[in-house]
């Protein structure tokens, strides 16, 4: 439970005080408000407006890798942190742009973490599936979640025990799921990334578990789905347009925001390889798996796409 904060104010003011206590259910849907606005009016009429247009960009990950970065990111990053450190001056912040390998951490103190742009190749290319992921942790736990796409104009957003909004209105997310039916790996549709590195063991252990999960000999699935935006998989998991989600290579950032907005919806991330039933927001693998009416039915699920996992991922 949360610790009631009663002036958000001194709260803020009281370094040392702050890292004995935790914010209350009334303030964290506050600050999920207030990443929803800057979201919504700040950030998300930049990522629509330069979408296509950023043909000079730096690969982040080398040469033999395809992640890349623009200015927009880099100046969409500065907004977001001069405008969340003005509102929340004693909160930590890491964000995609400002990651030091080896330096930045992430602590059990409320930190903000936060991709500018998710779905970067997709901004380059003027591919409409670009969006801004804001979350945030306490105790190194999402507790806040904020995704916003400009180009389809659809913000998804929750708080830890508040449930999830869709542009604002809350989501009945109990119907959809039971809409859905069972949860069953032979009767799903399974997001898939491969990633900016495409050599090496990882690249090879994602290939060969695409292969099982395809197979009518394996997993068998309806299909696969990239979005190329790890936080847009997870808000579609959320509204019941995928059934799971598996990566690895990704940061903290990329899944901080729908991991609590998929909580809000009885879904669960556990870790992409084999008997990793609890893993950290900075993991760099997950699988995302959806809400279902049976508990028991979520856990086979994510038994039974292990049992597809050919290899191990390991990106520490």
């Amino acid at each position: 439970m949360f610790i009631i904060a009663r002036n958000l104010k001194n709260f803020n003011q009281d370094h040392h005080h702050k890292r004995s206590m935790t914010i209350n259910q009334a303030e964290l849907l506050s600050i999920e408000q207030f990443l929803s606005t800057l979201a919504r009016d700040q950030v998300g009429p930049i990522i629509k407006s330069k979408s296509g247009t950023q043909h000079s960009y730096d690969a982040k990950s080398g040469a033999r890798a395809v992640d890349i970065v623009t200015e927009i990111d880099k100046q969409v990053e500065k907004l977001i942190w001069t405008a969340v450190k003005e509102k929340y001056p004693t909160f930590k912040f890491v964000g995609e742009e400002s990651y030091v390998p080896g330096k930045t951490a992430i602590t059990d103190d409320p930190t903000f973490i936060i991709d500018p742009i998710d779905g970067t190749t997709n901004f380059v290319h003027d591919f409409p599936f670009s969006c801004t992921s804001l979350g945030l942790t306490i105790n190194k736990v999402p507790v806040v979640g904020v995704i916003y796409n400009p180009h389809l104009d659809l913000l998804i957003s929750a708080s830890e025990n508040n449930g999830v909004r869709v542009n604002g209105i809350d989501f009945d997310f109990k119907a959809k799921i039971q809409s859905m039916g069972p949860l069953k790996l032979s009767k799903s549709v399974v997001a898939l990334q491969p990633g900016s590195a495409r050599e090496g063991p990882n690249f090879k252990t994602k290939i060969r578990t695409y292969e099982n999960l395809l197979s009518c000999d394996g997993g068998f699935v309806h299909g696969f789905r990239n979005l190329g935006s790890s936080a847009m998989t997870m808000a579609y998991i959320c509204l019941g347009y995928l059934d799971s989600y598996w990566d690895g290579g990704c940061y903290a950032w990329d899944v901080c925001a729908g991991w609590c907005i998929l909580k809000e919806t009885g879904g669960r991330v556990v870790g992409a390889n084999a008997g990793e039933w609890a893993v950290a927001v900075d993991n760099r693998t997950y699988l995302a798996v959806r809400g279902c009416e049976n508990p028991q039915e979520q856990e086979q699920y994510i038994r039974d796409f292990w049992k597809c996992v050919e290899g191990r991922l390991d990106y520490k």
